[in-house]
C-alpha cells in the first residue's frame, strides 16, 4: 500500500471518529436537560411557603391541628399534602378562595430556590 493511500485512510478515520464523538457528546447534551425537566428538585424538601400578607393566618396540614402562620413565618409543603390557610384561629374562615396544591406553589417558583411567598389577597409569587 502507497504511503498516499495510507494518509487517505487515516484521514478518512480521523473524520470518522470525530463525526461520531461529536454526534455523542449532542446526545449527552441533549438528555441533560430533558433530566432536568421531568425531576423536581423541590420534592424532597419540600416547598418553603412565607407568610407575607401582614396579617396573622392560620393553616391546616393534611386536616390536622389549626396552627398560626405569624407574619414572615413559613410553613413547609411536601407533594403529597394538602394545606389549607384560613383567616381567624379557629380554622373556619378560608383565606383563600382555592387553597394552592403543591405543584400550584411549585410553578410559581421559577428560579428554583423552593421558595415562595404568600401575599395579600392570597397571591402566591416566587421568593
Amino acid at each position: 500500500m502507497t504511503n498516499r493511500k495510507k494518509n487517505d485512510r487515516f484521514r478518512l478515520m480521523g473524520k470518522t471518529s470525530y463525526i461520531a464523538i461529536f454526534i455523542i457528546l449532542v446526545i449527552a447534551f441533549s438528555a441533560i436537560p430533558l433530566s432536568a425537566e421531568t425531576g423536581d428538585s423541590c420534592s424532597e424538601q419540600g416547598i418553603i411557603v412565607r407568610n407575607s400578607t401582614m396579617l396573622d393566618l392560620w393553616y391546616k396540614r393534611n386536616g390536622g391541628p389549626c396552627t398560626i402562620l405569624i407574619h414572615e413565618h413559613i410553613f413547609v409543603i411536601q407533594p403529597k399534602d394538602t394545606v389549607e390557610i384560613f383567616s381567624d384561629n379557629v380554622c373556619e374562615r378560608p383565606y383563600c378562595s382555592e387553597n394552592p396544591d403543591y405543584s400550584a406553589y411549585r410553578s410559581v417558583d421559577t428560579n428554583g430556590n423552593c421558595g415562595v411567598k404568600i401575599l395579600p389577597g392570597c397571591n402566591i409569587s416566587d421568593m
